[in-house]
């Protein structure tokens, strides 16, 4: 009887229970318009761009599309990367300390001390999300074309890691025009498409091809579209520098004066649009940049030839990315699109085509070099030392080290809900994008390394990290730790310091002014500071003499030999026969014919004595016409006018003397002659075998090593042939 009294009460409730819910939760139709509210995103990374290589940081290289998106937006004025592109990204990509994404060098530069480590992994750690996994769970359509280079085993391509669709490099970088290898470490370029192996078209321009590829993936946001996150990281401007003709040929004229004036432009333009004050000092240039007025006209016409391929190749690249912003634009999807654009690290500073036996390798891939020529298809070119310190005006340095030059970048942010026009002086991260992004979506996650950059955006802030906030980098022995308005840094690379040095980069950005002995407790603060960082993240000492130019060298030189071994085996088994015959032959003809055969020896002796000595005084006059050529292809240093006349006179005098004792043994058949030239010979071989081993070793100097010993042996053989005294 109750329970029948109960139920049209139950019922009551329940209906009641229905409708509240009913008028508190949004309508179907409410929710999706809620989801297509949420911005799209498309996040650009451009490959190996100096601080001032956009239009809208002062240069002179016309990027109209990324100019315009920053006038629309905000640009960044003390952002940082790491010094290299593999854990750029890895922090990019997932908001982490690149230890702990475990991708903390390049797997082509890790020693291989640390490769069993957990932080060296080269590839994404297990259980790491990158925020395209998250944005992705969140409900968007996510896509990427260009270079990954985290890894391409199982589980590493992007469809792997959060992208729906994917058309992936995962190398250093690769040729821009087809996919023959660009580098003696890869047999082919690794390209993966949804995570499977595959070709290029035959009209291929990476530029262009990737933003055809991110169009058709986004295709024209019709219907109930979710929203969309468009990774497009470019293979601009990262070398071999290429680009088409139109683009080049208006910059042809533009770096005839050098890199000296171009870097001067470069901090000018950064005073001009307000990115530094017209007081900030320049950075000290880098050790191997060579005087522009000292090289030949040749080596001129070549140098400002390859920084116009550069300038041609970030044109085109813009251009390029300007036909994706047409397209949302004209699809109606541009007004709701976050824009973000960054470079990976500083400018490359690396000229492998400096290198002999880099040249050789480039042949047999059917490249091609010369001023006349680089850019298009089948030829190669690199910007070098010089216009790469020039591109990271005013920072000391570039790419590989963490100078100001090496990681202070270019950053731009644009989009609904963004201040126009303005210029963020806050220290921030790479590590920052991925929070920041997600952040600006309304996507929750755990907390991250980086930190949202939505503060300083919005002016709730003025600071991302607190003036007593430690945050710590390190790649590959290069270290670097910020705390407020200071930077304490350690460059283990051969054209750096490893001594830890203290800068006000604030005021002081191109880190002129060291401040560690005027202010030893902050050091040591910082020091304490970093090392806990290092332990924190897993941070490995470097081995002894370890520097990324050194490792990365010795890998190019093992695989470059790799690819000539048959040839090299068939030619030395060859060379070992004809001298087993030779000498069998002599030794017949020398019991036959004793007197003859002397004869015969010793004007073959003084022949070759000869021979030697000619090719010692054309070493010494190319050291006297061109110091920095012959500097740069061994390896040293020959900075100013001091540094020129020292390398004339020392490698110079050394080399013209003993040419000139062992011409004066050919003619006058007299070995004691010989005695100078063989000691002189014998010290520069010594000097050089004790730089190797002093300084860690450096492939390029083993060749000329190797021609230092094969002269000492031929003069050897003529101290033995030629008599002791004057021909009678």
């Amino acid at each position: 009887m109750g329970q029948g009294r109960s139920r049209p009460l139950i019922g009551l409730v329940c209906g009641l229970l229905a409708l509240t819910c009913a008028l508190l939760a949004p309508p179907a139709e409410a929710q999706a318009q809620t989801d297509a509210k949420r911005p799209n995103i498309v996040l650009i990374l451009v490959d190996d761009a100096g601080y001032t290589d956009f239009g809208a940081y002062g240069s002179e290289i016309a990027t109209p599309t990324i100019d315009a998106l920053a006038a629309r937006g905000a640009r960044f004025s003390n952002f940082h990367a790491t010094p290299m592109c593999a854990p750029s990204r890895a922090m990019l990509m997932t908001g982490l300390d690149s230890h702990t994404a475990g991708v903390a060098n390049l797997p082509e530069t890790t020693p291989p001390a640390h490769r069993d480590l957990p932080a060296y992994q080269g590839r994404l750690a297990p259980g790491v999300e990158t925020v395209a996994t998250r944005l992705k769970r969140a409900g968007y359509r996510t896509y990427m074309a260009g270079k990954w280079h985290l890894g391409h085993g199982p589980g590493d391509v992007p469809d792997a890691h959060g992208f729906d669709r994917s058309f992936a490099l995962d190398a250093t970088g690769g040729d821009n025009w087809d996919e023959r290898s660009y580098f003696p470490l890869y047999k082919r370029s690794p390209w993966f498409e949804d995570g499977k192996p595959a070709t290029l078209p035959k009209n291929f321009y990476s530029s262009e091809f990737l933003v055809d590829q991110m169009i058709g993936y986004i295709g024209d946001g019709s219907g109930d579209a979710a929203p969309f996150f468009a990774y497009l990281p470019f293979l601009a401007i990262h070398i071999p520098v290429q680009a088409p003709e139109s683009y080049v040929r208006k910059y042809e004229a533009t770096y005839r004066d050098g890199w000296t004036a171009q870097r001067e432009r470069r901090r000018q333009g950064a005073v001009r649009t307000g990115l530094i004050s017209a007081e900030t000092p320049m950075g000290p240039p880098p050790r191997n940049v060579a005087e522009w007025n000292a090289l030949s006209p040749e080596a001129q016409a070549l140098a400002a030839r390859s920084m116009a391929i550069n300038a041609g190749m970030l044109e085109a690249m813009d251009h390029h990315f300007g036909r994706l912003v047409d397209h949302l634009r004209a699809t109606g999807q541009y007004d709701n699109t976050l824009f973000v654009i960054l470079s990976d690290n500083g400018p490359e500073a690396g000229d492998p085509v400096a290198e002999p036996l880099f040249r050789l390798w480039l042949r047999r891939q059917g490249y091609a070099y010369g001023p006349d020529i680089m850019g298009g298809p089948g030829t190669y070119a690199a910007i070098g030392p010089g216009w790469a310190s020039a591109a990271a005006a005013p920072g000391a340095l570039y790419k590989f080290y963490t100078g100001e030059g090496g990681l202070r970048v270019p950053l731009i942010m644009a989009g609904p809900g963004l201040p126009q026009g303005q210029t963020v002086r806050a220290f921030s991260l790479i590590s920052d994008i991925a929070p920041t992004l997600l952040d600006l979506v309304g996507v929750d996650h755990p907390p991250l390394h980086g930190r949202s950059l939505t503060p300083v955006l919005t002016g709730q802030a003025d600071r991302v990290y607190g003036p007593d906030d430690p945050v710590g980098l390190e790649a590959a022995g290069d270290a670097a730790l910020f705390k407020g308005d200071y930077k304490l840094t350690r460059n283990a690379g051969v054209w750096g310091d490893p001594a830890w040095r203290l800068y006000d980069i604030v005021r002081d950005p191109g880190e002129t002014t060291d401040l560690a002995l005027a202010q030893p407790e902050r050091v040591a603060g910082m020091l304490a500071d970093y090392q806990a960082y290092a332990k924190a993240v897993g941070a490995a000492e470097i081995p002894e003499g370890f520097s990324a130019d050194r490792q990365i060298a010795l890998n190019l030189a093992a695989h470059i030999l790799a690819d000539f071994r048959a040839p090299l085996l068939i030619g030395l088994g060859v060379l070992v026969a004809v001298i087993g015959l030779a000498v069998f032959g002599w030794r017949r003809f020398a019991r036959s014919r004793p007197e003859r055969a002397a004869t015969l020896g010793r004007g073959i002796a003084r022949g070759l004595v000869g021979l030697v000595g000619l090719l010692m005084v054309a070493i010494a006059l190319r050291i006297w016409t061109q110091p920095l050529v012959f500097a740069a292809t061994l390896g040293l240093a020959a900075n100013g006018p001091l540094g020129i006349a020292s390398l004339r006179a020392d490698l110079g005098g050394f080399f013209g003397a003993g040419g000139l004792f062992a011409l004066l043994a050919a003619l006058r058949a007299d070995r004691r002659w010989l005695a100078p030239a063989l000691i002189l010979l014998g010290l520069a071989l010594t000097g050089r075998v004790i730089s190797l081993i002093a300084s860690g070793g450096g492939v390029m100097q083993i060749p000329p090593m190797i021609v230092e010993a094969l002269l000492i042996a031929i003069l050897a053989l003529g101290w033995r042939a030629l008599r002791p005294g004057p021909a009678t």
